[in-house]
């Protein structure tokens, strides 16, 4: 028995609620579960010196935990003076994601950048933002389009987030922080809705796991980011 009661193959209840932020382009509120995240994009008419020249955009990311989004308050990475190399990685793997299903030749030069800012935490809290920090580019996309800023939609697929584990010997979908804290292996799989992957991020953290429970996890993945892909369209046309 999972701790929340779920089955094996459910999600946490997911809400992605957009048009939060009064003054970003785009965006949105990702709630699944207990973890809450903030996806704001922002739009500057400039791209970072490397790419100045070249006719394309950018698309990055910042990601980063209110002091008491967890259990205990942790340090204002602001007030250390340095981010965090988990803080990094994860920002790093956001953009990552969101450029995959961008043709930035389209953008001209110009940078969305998204922030996503856990306000609670509870298990999966990069894979939510990844989740909505699409919602929130597709938003700034729309707004520069209706200004006529951008002639054609750059976005060109639609990607989402999802952590699975081997919790007691069971493949699960959706780790919550109660699971993952304990789980004998776990990861995170960032995939598109026409099927491709763009990154699994896999680890045996108790014992290691073979093929079999390999596939059964990305199976697992495969039914909740088609989930999540239904609440994103969903949180779009509304």
């Amino acid at each position: 028995m999972r701790p929340s009661g779920r089955t094996f193959d459910e999600l946490r209840q997911v809400s992605i609620e957009t048009g939060f932020s009064h003054h970003a382009e785009g965006s949105a509120l990702v709630r699944m579960g207990r973890t809450e995240v903030l996806c704001t994009a922002s739009v500057e008419g400039k791209v970072p010196g490397f790419m100045r020249g070249q006719g394309e955009g950018w698309v990055t990311a910042e990601y980063g935990m209110l002091p008491r989004a967890t259990h205990t308050r942790g340090d204002r990475e602001a007030a250390r003076g340095k981010q965090s190399g988990r803080t990094q990685e994860i920002q790093r793997l956001i953009g990552r994601s969101l450029r995959a299903v961008v043709d930035r030749k389209l953008m001209g030069e110009i940078t969305i950048t998204l922030d996503c800012d856990v306000l609670n935490a509870d298990g999966g809290t990069r894979c939510a933002s990844i989740t909505g920090a699409y919602v929130a580019l597709c938003l700034a996309v729309k707004k520069l389009q209706a200004k006529n800023v951008l002639k054609v939609n750059p976005i060109i697929g639609q990607v989402a987030a999802i952590s699975c584990g081997i919790y007691k010997n069971v493949p699960v979908l959706d780790l919550d922080y109660a699971e993952d804290s304990s789980a004998d292996a776990d990861a995170n799989f960032i995939l598109t809705a026409s099927g491709g992957i763009i990154e699994i991020q896999a680890t045996a953290e108790k014992a290691t796991f073979d093929d079999a429970a390999f596939a059964a996890l990305l199976a697992l993945a495969r039914k909740g980011t088609a989930a999540l892909f239904a609440a994103q369209t969903a949180a779009l046309k509304a």
